[in-house]
């Protein structure tokens, strides 16, 4: 795959780059090995100022940063700024919590003393996604970089401005060379990548085909992985909802990003006493989004991320209907330049349906209707995928009763499934293994080393 930026609003190639030979990887490699020797033993405090100085410079070019998203993947401007801002939030959040969440634990044996210590592991490979281009890299490379580790990342060869820039953040904010590495290599050059001794741990969030890749080479080197992968998140309204403002969060949790979320509420599932109401409201608010340039403050709905991306999901449609599914809106491509899908809403979905089993990536919502909450909670589980959920309800604790018996790694009562710096993040089933995010995100990558301590004359 050649790495380019093709701006999606227009489908016109703007800039390409070249493919990092053999031996400039290696070196890369061999870097960032030599480096960690050092980085390792630097303070907590040192560590965490370089995260600080990488925060404020990314606060300092948003306007630009932002730009450069939209251009290369079509997310609205406002949106893209909102990254930024996410993104340095999080480098804050591990720079500021990073040595209390990476204490000694002390442990209280029969005998003796004994602590966990935790040590960082060497270099890690990062091979993130281009839907959320600084957001999925910091909240990989932020808490490692504080654990003591070095990064090597490839990013998604569809945003290759971005992939560059995250590099020149750190170099600017006095990184030493080999603690960040981009690369620019393509899919299966990085899961060939993790064989290398060197590497110590791979981190994916993509798709399942790479993860399975990804995750398969890690098999056979006996090496740690942590994998966020697709999601299929179910939206349950019952009966009680205050409808106005569940709708309000049904749009943004389907169309935020263009659609294009693993977490974004894709199974809207409604409980028959309401279901003709929230679906009559949501179709008429999709209905009247403004489609347009992302760069525009007025568009509400930018394009898809590449002229590929559309072709999928507008083929995963076709079929969908072709098996059985009804479209209540939309339901092809939009008429007009660029990667642009129409707002749509299918229903009539059964066991055997494109859309039933797969991940529609992009601004197609699937509605269901159900006799009641038990209906709602068997739909939701009936999925491969297992990210995340949410549930609407007035109800606070019947919510909570609900929430347990979803099988997903992440529920939300009233609100889309979302993330931010203290909340952990990950699925369960298809949807991956390991967390990111929160005191547990900058536990995976490290060395849980036992320290005891025995007198001379102790007996086991």
């Amino acid at each position: 795959m050649s790495i380019q930026t093709v701006n999606p609003n227009t489908n016109k190639i703007v800039k390409s780059f070249e493919e990092m030979t053999e031996k400039s990887v290696d070196a890369k490699v061999a870097k960032a090995h030599t480096t960690f020797k050092d980085w390792k033993e630097t303070s907590y405090q040192q560590r965490a100022d370089l995260l600080h100085k990488v925060a404020t410079l990314m606060r300092v070019k948003k306007s630009s940063l932002a730009k450069t998203i939209t251009l290369e993947m079509g997310k609205l401007l406002a949106q893209a700024e909102g990254e930024i801002d996410l993104s340095a939030d999080i480098l804050d959040y591990y720079a500021n919590h990073g040595e209390a969440f990476l204490a000694d634990k002390v442990l209280n044996p029969e005998a003796g003393t004994a602590i966990v210590r935790n040590s960082p592991i060497g270099v890690l490979l990062g091979v993130m996604p281009w839907n959320f281009p600084y957001y999925q890299v910091v909240r990989f490379a932020a808490p490692n970089i504080m654990v003591g580790n070095t990064i090597l990342l490839k990013h998604a060869s569809i945003v290759p401005q971005c992939a560059a820039a995250i590099e020149e953040l750190f170099k600017e904010a006095g990184a030493p060379e080999g603690l960040y590495t981009n690369l620019f290599i393509p899919g299966k050059r990085a899961s060939a990548l993790v064989s290398d001794k060197r590497i110590k741990g791979v981190s994916l969030t993509g798709s399942e085909e790479a993860g399975a890749s990804v995750a398969m080479e890690a098999g056979k080197h006996l090496k740690k992985v942590v994998l966020e992968l697709g999601g299929n998140d179910v939206f349950i309204i019952l009966e009680d909802v205050d409808m106005e403002k569940t709708v309000e969060w049904a749009v943004l949790g389907r169309m935020n990003n263009n659609g294009q979320s693993c977490v974004a509420s894709k199974r809207f599932v409604a409980v028959e006493a309401i279901a003709d109401e929230f679906i009559q409201k949501f179709k008429d608010k999709l209905s009247k989004m403004k489609v347009g340039d992302p760069m525009d403050p007025a568009t509400e709905l930018g394009p898809l991320s590449s002229e590929a991306a559309v072709v999928h999901l507008a083929d995963q449609v076709k079929r969908s209907v072709d098996e059985g599914a009804k479209v209540l809106l939309g339901g092809k491509r939009a008429d007009r330049e660029g990667a642009f899908m129409e707002p749509t809403i299918l229903t009539n979905l059964k066991p055997g349906i494109t859309a039933y089993h797969e991940e529609l990536f992009g601004p197609v919502a699937s509605f269901y209707v159900v006799k009641d909450e038990q209906a709602a909670i068997d739909l939701a589980n009936d999925s491969d995928f297992g990210l995340g959920a949410s549930v609407f309800t007035q109800d606070i604790e019947r919510g909570k009763k609900i929430a347990d018996q979803i099988d997903s790694g992440m529920v939300f009562i009233n609100h889309p499934t979302w993330t931010q710096a203290d909340l952990p993040f990950g699925g369960t089933k298809r949807s991956g293994v390991g967390r990111e995010l929160s005191e547990l995100g900058i536990q995976e990558f490290v060395n849980k080393k036992l320290i005891r301590v025995s007198k001379l004359n102790d007996q086991f």
